[in-house]
């Protein structure tokens, strides 16, 4: 993966950038040498007395990283001066078996099946993280039931919600992001072994018994057929790991709004050297959601690129795939990175609750209009109430009373409504309908969804 040692740190995390690095991707092509060998060894289609040289050769610390990457520019991948550097390796330790390294294997299969490999180590931890963002999620929600916070529509005001229903809708979306990931996991996660054009002829009658064979030894899905030209399988992880930064995203720029300082409802965990300022002392501001919103806006323009990769040329792809090398390992790079900050900011989000419902009458009472024009609609009909209520709103702010004050001396209003009812038309917690069913129910799918897991 192309990324600055400087930022690097910033934006990912350090098991997806060791999962990714230079010597991990290399070792999970030795990997795939290495399984091969056993796999071939097993049905006789190489010496079995060859593996052990070739296995133990299989060890990034025995390759020239720089010279390999200086070489691959030229060959045009990295598997080709790969295979070279084995295979003299492997001879300088049993020259016999230097003949069967990557025997009837192509640059592609050890691409790809070392790329699978890294992908399933980094599911694994984005998984474990998914699964802490949700339990903090939960855990915000549970807490929130009831905590009344403005519902906002178009940046404006619009009527009374609670908290508990903003996690939850958090939350909501990163369940379908988890059954999302586990379904991926099974169509994409599979061997790459074809040979030079997807034939395996190189390998005669015992092709498809190496193949089972080196699928198990790598504990990975052994595919129907090679898919040396058809991408849908990393594609599909970069596009399921592209919607979850959008719901990342979504989250991160919900809570740096109720960051703002003139809105003051939530803030991200304190920790020394977090979210300072180089010039103002005050300053706390939102890094988590920042890298999870830079994640949102780079990740989609990667998933794009790996969309057009899936356009590719008969048996083998002529730039598409040379495109997905560095970009997919963004794309896990960043998510990766959104999701842990995300994780710490829900663990540790601070909620203001006073100041919500302080929040709450900012409008000086007009967030309840629905609530009384509805209340009215049923004495009066529905679009005369709704015209009375905006004149009275007009009148409210123009004169700046309170929305009840102005519709008490209304004689149509009074003669509709009592006092008393009125009076509770404008108690918010009476007009937040479903949300804290909505959020039950939430809670009860991650439940269930954690009792299934844990059964499994």
């Amino acid at each position: 993966m192309t990324s600055s040692n400087l930022t690097g740190p910033m934006f990912s995390t350090d098991a997806m950038q060791r999962i990714f690095s230079d010597r991990a991707c290399i070792q999970r092509m030795l990997d795939f040498e290495a399984a091969l060998a056993r796999a071939e060894a097993a049905h006789g289609v190489i010496p079995a007395d060859a593996v052990a040289a070739i296995a133990q050769c299989c060890d990034v610390a025995q390759i020239d990283l720089v010279a390999l990457a200086q070489a691959a520019a030229p060959a045009g991948n990295l598997a080709i001066p790969l295979v070279k550097q084995l295979t003299t390796r492997v001879a300088q330790v049993d020259a016999d078996a230097a003949k069967y390294v990557h025997w009837g294997a192509t640059s592609q299969d050890a691409i790809d099946t070392g790329l699978v490999l890294q992908l399933r180590d980094a599911l694994d931890y984005i998984d474990a993280d998914l699964a802490q963002l949700a339990d903090a999620l939960a855990q915000l929600a549970r807490q929130h039931r009831d905590t009344l916070v403005v519902g906002r529509t178009w940046m404006q005001h619009a009527l009374p919600t609670t908290f508990g229903l903003k996690a939850a809708g958090w939350l909501d979306a990163i369940l379908r992001h988890q059954d999302r990931m586990a379904t991926l996991r099974a169509r994409s996660l599979a061997l790459q072994f074809g040979g030079a054009a997807g034939t395996l002829a190189s390998l005669g009658a015992h092709g498809m018994q190496v193949a089972a064979t080196l699928a198990a030894e790598l504990g990975l899905m052994l595919p129907d057929a090679p898919w040396h030209a058809e991408r849908d399988r990393v594609a599909e992880v970069a596009t399921v790991l592209g919607l979850l930064t959008g719901t990342l995203g979504k989250m991160a720029r919900d809570i740096s709004l109720h960051m703002q300082t003139d809105v003051a409802e939530a803030s991200e965990p304190v920790a020394a050297g977090r979210g300072g300022s180089s010039t103002m002392p005050h300053k706390r501001n939102p890094v988590g959601c920042a890298v999870a919103l830079a994640a949102a806006v780079r990740v989609p323009g990667l998933v794009s690129a790996m969309l057009s990769g899936m356009v590719q040329e008969h048996e083998r792809g002529l730039g598409g795939w040379q495109a997905e090398w560095d970009t997919l390992p963004q794309i896990v790079q960043l998510t990766a990175g959104a999701v842990q900050q995300m994780r710490q900011v829900a663990s540790g989000l601070s909620v203001d609750a006073e100041r919500m419902r302080i929040n709450l009458d900012a409008t000086h009472g007009q967030i309840m209009a629905e609530a009384v024009t509805l209340a009215l609609g049923g004495k009066i009909g529905r679009m005369a109430a709704h015209q009375l209520v905006e004149r009275a709103c007009r009148e409210a702010d123009s004169t700046g009373r309170h929305l009840r004050e102005v519709l008490v001396q209304d004689p149509q209003v009074s003669a509709a409504l009592p006092a008393g009812a009125i009076d509770r038309l404008f108690d918010p917690a009476g007009y937040t309908g479903a949300a804290a069913a909505f959020v039950d129910r939430v809670l009860q799918t991650h439940q269930r969804r954690n009792a299934n897991f844990h059964q499994e």
